[in-house]
């Protein structure tokens, strides 16, 4: 699931439809850092405010990810949000309509950030797309504190799946298993994220929802933190061919995973 990478720089291109960004808008944004920056270390800085106050995260002054605060009057879902690479993002945002998805907010500019969109798939989980500037995105990935991998959670995987490589054009390599619905989304023979099919495990609450898995050092520490900061434990800490893995949500109701390489 992780490797240990840095982008060739944090101005580097991504292939389109790779996983570029991963952004989370709450309500109580300075508490937000406050959770985040004892957990994964980061520190912040502000902007782009195109679509209000907005903060980088940082480790070791490379930008992993972003923060930004909901209006009071908006009762969204508070979650974790990836982006995918695109070189047009109109273009892109207009085979997300034909396709049969929903473009929500968008295409607009983001200053030096680029331009960018925030759309659907067909059943309904949130994505962004993002067309990268001078800026684009995360600048390293692989140690702890930084995204490590993107999974959707949908009820079945075979609709969904052809939506993604229709629009970002992914290959598809799904597992043969009985009773198992997972496909892994390539790019170049590259694993870029996963959809897994859970059917009615999938939370009523929720629907179908995309889970950024982020690198730890010690799982079972991070939980122990993530307690003690005001977060819950979802689903506990067990051991994967990926690492040790656990699922958790914030003190807002964020949920994401974590994750600690085996090796």
């Amino acid at each position: 699931m992780t490797e240990a990478r840095e982008s060739a720089g944090p101005y580097a291109r991504r292939a389109p439809g790779g996983p570029c960004w991963v952004s989370l808008m709450a309500h109580e944004l300075a508490a937000t850092e406050e959770f985040y920056a004892e957990l994964f270390g980061w520190e912040f800085q502000p902007g782009p405010q195109q679509l209000g106050p907005y903060v980088r995260a940082l480790l070791d002054g490379r930008e992993v990810a972003g923060m930004g605060q909901l209006p009071p009057d908006r009762r969204l879902p508070i979650a974790w949000t990836p982006y995918l690479a695109t070189e047009d993002v109109d273009g892109t945002a207009d085979a997300v309509r034909l396709c049969g998805g929903t473009v929500a907010v968008g295409p607009i500019d983001a200053a030096e950030a680029g331009r960018l969109a925030i759309a659907s798939d067909p059943a309904g989980a949130v994505f962004g797309i993002w067309q990268g500037a001078a800026h684009l995105g995360t600048a390293i990935t692989g140690v702890p504190g930084t995204p490590a991998w993107n999974e959707l959670l949908t009820v079945e995987t075979e609709s969904v799946a052809k939506f993604y490589a229709t629009v970002f054009g992914y290959e598809e390599d799904p597992v043969v298993d009985a009773g198992f619905d997972y496909v892994t989304l390539r790019l170049d023979g590259r694993p870029v994220a996963g959809l897994y099919g859970v059917g009615n495990a999938l939370p009523r609450d929720r629907g179908s929802h995309w889970q950024t898995y982020f690198e730890v050092a010690d799982t079972d520490a991070a939980l122990r933190l993530v307690v003690e900061l005001g977060g819950r434990v979802l689903r506990p800490a067990h051991d994967s061919p990926h690492g040790r893995v656990a699922t958790v949500a914030d003190p807002e109701g964020a949920e994401f995973s974590v994750v600690q390489d085996p090796h």
